[in-house]
């Protein structure tokens, strides 16, 4: 069967666990190449042109099906999360009286840069339904470091997602060396720019990183949450509930590591952190001006 470019396929040494989007083919030593990205996992990954078969549309629904019950039931945990923020807030802000509803809160503006522009596209989509004031920037891995300074000037977020593709490659030498990952140089580059500018942990929150990519690195560099510990793949939308957490979470309050993690879909294995401070501020009074009818 012929492959072309924009197929979904999946891997025969790998029983076809994953579906993948051929992105590019290449010739190595006389071996045809083909370059793929997860469609619903951030990996990044190569494979012979021999072990790719093209995945059926009965296939593809089956496994996007069991794909969409895992987010399903995410997004409906993370909610449970949000409204219950909220009520505690509410109940806060106005002393108790629940007549009160006069206030209004800033949840955290987000930056999300994603190598990915299929990906960037189901993560703004996620972004809208929870209500949070996002903009999205798609942007090759490569170029986020020389991109970064200017962006946090122009657009000023308290969030920053910084992902895309990454992988581990076991020929390019040991899981400790930064080099044998696709892009994760790249992120703690950009990392790096992001903390020249804002030096302050909680003055800027960082998610960094994509599936398999060098955790300790990317603390390191300044990030407060990151992937991955255990170098496992993580899922496209986890990036958005971390930070959807965070966003929602008062100022005053230190998240718990582990109340960001619980609710995403790859858990403490595909992403870790540190205790950071939410950014969400309430004000009152809320009195929306009215025009005058003439």
């Amino acid at each position: 069967m012929d492959i072309k470019i924009n197929d979904i396929v999946g891997r025969k040494s790998y029983n076809c666990d994953l579906l993948f989007r051929v992105i590019d083919m290449r010739k190595i030593n006389d071996q045809k190449f083909a370059i793929l990205y997860g469609e619903d996992f951030r990996l990044a990954a190569d494979a012979p042109y021999t072990d790719l078969v093209v995945v059926n549309q009965h296939e593809r629904v089956k496994l996007r099906q069991e794909y969409r019950t895992l987010e399903e039931q995410s997004l409906r945990l993370f909610t449970q999360d949000v409204e219950l923020l909220k009520s505690r807030q509410e109940y806060e802000a106005t002393g108790g009286y629940a007549k009160s509803s006069n206030y209004f809160q800033i949840p955290g503006k987000v930056l999300h840069l994603d190598g990915d522009p299929t990906y960037l596209k189901k993560c703004m989509t996620l972004y809208e339904k929870i209500g949070i004031p996002v903009l999205g920037i798609h942007c090759n891995e490569k170029e986020m470091p020389d991109k970064i300074a200017g962006l946090i000037d122009h657009y000023r977020p308290d969030i920053l997602v910084i992902t895309g593709h990454d992988a581990y490659s076991k020929a390019k030498g040991k899981m400790t060396d930064i080099n044998a990952y696709r892009h994760s140089k790249h992120f703690v580059q950009t990392v790096r720019e992001a903390r020249k500018k804002i030096p302050h942990l909680d003055q800027l929150v960082i998610f960094a990183g994509a599936c398999q990519s060098h955790f300790e690195s990317l603390i390191h560099a300044g990030a407060n949450f990151a992937s991955s510990p255990s170098r496992i793949n993580i899922h496209a939308l986890d990036p958005v509930y971390i930070v959807a957490k965070i966003s929602f979470t008062p100022f005053m309050e230190r998240i718990n590591v582990w109340d960001v993690l619980r609710n995403t879909l790859t858990g403490d294995k595909g992403l870790g952190g540190i205790e950071t401070k939410g950014v969400l501020r309430t004000g009152m009074p809320y009195r929306p001006v009215k025009d005058e009818e003439e």
